[in-house]
């Protein structure tokens, strides 16, 4: 299966130090130069280990290709959808939730970083997914705390204390 990724996502699954969950749930993992700029800027949180993980993984977008968008689209998630389509990739790595009711618009599946930790937790690759929540709730990253909820029920750990993951 061939993942492409936005920047947020990536971030987030770096700041709990999971990038090679993407590796075991995906056969190829591949991001648009925009994208690789965009979580490599030094200012960015975990640029060193996203420049490190993305080398190698940068893919030429053909813009004929063509997706619909709203006004407020980045360039980093427009270059991924195009990319996702180009390619015919399997799935879309993007955590924000206007991005993925656009990628809905282009028929592009999706799926977030909590997605790929509930994943790897169904699939035996990590025993939990609270310390993960916890690692992000404490980061400067913005995670919805309903969609927190969601996650910490479908991954049968709904008994922790949302409280304890958001201190």
């Amino acid at each position: 299966m061939i993942l492409v990724a936005d920047t947020s996502a990536l971030i987030a699954l770096a700041t709990c130090h999971r990038l090679e969950l993407l590796e075991q749930l995906f056969s190829d993992v591949v991001v648009p130069k925009t994208v690789y700029d965009e979580a490599t800027q030094p200012n960015k949180p975990q640029a060193r280990q996203l420049k490190t993980y993305l080398q190698n993984k940068v893919r030429q977008v053909d813009l004929k290709n063509f997706v619909f968008l709203d006004g407020f689209a980045d360039a980093g998630e427009t270059e991924a959808m195009v990319l996702y389509k180009q390619i015919q990739a399997d799935k879309l790595l993007i955590d924000d939730k206007r991005g993925r009711n656009i990628a809905k618009l282009n028929q592009i599946s999706t799926i977030g970083s909590l997605g790929v930790l509930l994943v790897a937790k169904q699939k035996g690759l990590i025993a939990e997914i609270t310390p993960f929540l916890t690692i992000l709730e404490k980061s400067e990253l913005y995670l919805n705390k309903q969609l927190i909820s969601t996650v910490l029920d479908l991954a049968g750990e709904a008994n922790v204390e949302i409280a304890k993951v958001q201190s």
